[in-house]
């Protein structure tokens, strides 16, 4: 009986242990924040802060970040360990990648930030404006930021991006007590996964429900129009990229390009390859493969045919360029020359899903005029 009423016990014991455990794993996951398409960040609630999570700050990174954003209301010790901790709302901010404007616009921020590198990079109206005014700082360029005068603006934080792991600059500006934040929307793979670091940016601005519902609108219209894309009875072919010297460049089967032509029903010819990054092939090879694609997107700087005629007279050879199939978003640009798609269309894939449809599928939207995309004449 004795040894009956032991075991009795260490079995409830066991129980609740593995009771309480499952609760409290149940409990964090419910404190993190819905990210359903973006691999490279998590948000989670905290008592009087929430933790923003950097699990892939550049591709093959080997470590994390994790950043403290506390309530200037809070009134609490953390702990923890954190890259940075970060005093919320931010009010005076610096950012380095043309890809944040769109969500601090979009959040209505904008105001907030005090210094860029390269000024000409930044096609938003709502900057371009505040730029006209002075009241963004030029920080030179990306690659070596000017750090005395980024220093004097005293931001509350900085938001970075790195390629790899060693920056000189983000270990001097950290040495001030700024904080440094890295952001990787650009490793993301899934167009939804970029746009969904809007979430990033809400966080920092304690505007987490705007920054959900402003992406569920996105999400929305994304799908709506990737289900539109479905009912196309064909599935037209598709080329991309174009040369550079000798090498032919063009995106890999898993990256954020060939994701859109999938989801905008069409054939990337090069599908079937692995990576997120550019193929690198001989005219040879994609003039064999391509030749009888249907249509030919995003070829480089060309903006006219005859541009394209003129740098290689193999490229007339491609039945996309006879048939006049070949579409570009170089065209619309800021007033001082900055791409519009490469600083917004991150943050708009619907946008970007719409203008595809439209190109291979013409009779789905018979009435859309092309955002980022313009024909090549």
């Amino acid at each position: 009986m004795r040894k009956l009423l032991l075991l009795t016990l260490s079995i409830f014991i066991v129980a609740c242990t593995s009771n309480s455990k499952n609760a409290s794993e149940e409990a964090s996951e419910k404190a993190k924040k819905s990210i359903e398409y973006a691999s490279g960040f998590t948000i989670e609630d905290r008592s009087g802060y929430q933790v923003l999570t950097i699990t892939n700050p550049w591709p093959g990174a080997e470590t994390q970040f994790r950043y403290a954003l506390v309530s200037d209301s809070a009134d609490f010790d953390i702990d923890e360990q954190f890259d940075a901790i970060v005093k919320v709302p931010v009010s005076n901010l610096v950012v380095t990648s043309t890809t944040h404007i769109p969500s601090l616009d979009m959040l209505g921020v904008s105001n907030s930030v005090s210094g860029f590198p390269n000024l000409d990079y930044i096609s938003s109206e709502v900057m371009r404006k505040r730029v006209a005014q002075g009241l963004v700082t030029e920080l030179g360029k990306n690659e070596s930021i000017n750090t005395e005068v980024l220093i004097e603006l005293a931001p509350d934080a900085v938001i970075t991006f790195a390629v790899e792991g060693s920056n000189k600059t983000v270990k001097t500006i950290q040495k001030t007590g700024i904080p440094v934040l890295y952001n990787a929307d650009w490793t993301e793979t899934h167009p939804l996964g970029k746009a969904e670091w809007i979430k990033f940016f809400g966080a920092l601005f304690q505007k987490n429900e705007e920054a959900d519902s402003i992406f569920r609108t996105i999400e929305k219209n994304y799908q709506n129009a990737k289900k539109l894309a479905a009912t196309a009875p064909q599935r037209p072919t598709v080329l991309s990229g174009a040369m550079y010297k000798d090498v032919w460049y063009l995106p890999q089967g898993d990256s954020w390009a060939a994701q859109f032509i999938d989801d905008a029903n069409a054939n990337y010819l090069w599908a079937g390859t692995k990576g997120t990054g550019s193929l690198s092939l001989n005219l040879e090879s994609v003039l064999e493969k391509g030749k009888t694609a249907d249509f030919w997107i995003a070829p480089g700087q060309f903006e006219s045919l005859r541009q394209l005629q003129e740098a290689h007279p193999v490229y007339g050879q491609f039945n996309a360029f006879q048939e006049q199939n070949v579409y570009n978003y170089t065209f619309r640009k800021g007033p001082t020359g900055g791409v519009i798609y490469y600083e917004l269309a991150p943050n708009r894939p619907d946008l970007v899903m719409k203008d595809l449809i439209a190109i291979f599928h013409p009779q789905l939207l018979p009435s859309h005029d092309l955002y980022f995309f313009s024909i090549l004449k």
